[in-house]
């Protein structure tokens, strides 16, 4: 399931939740996506955190060396 057919889901049993109510297989589903998806979230801002280059005015990276490029 890509991520935008897991949002959907998400939102089509939020919208259900809403009118009628869940029964407790539609509860776990929600649970298990809502697990998948904040799993995604937590891998995404980890790879971005970890391409995060700090540099000082000078070019000097946080190690204190200069950046080869």
């Amino acid at each position: 399931m890509n991520i935008d057919e897991l949002v959907n889901r998400i939102n089509e049993l939020a919208r259900k939740q809403k009118s009628e109510g869940l029964n407790e297989e539609e509860l776990a589903e929600r649970a298990r996506l809502r697990e998948i998806y904040l799993g995604n979230v937590r891998r995404n801002f980890r790879a971005q955190l970890e391409s995060i280059e700090i540099v000082d005015n000078e070019g000097n990276d946080g190690n204190g060396s200069k950046p080869l490029h």
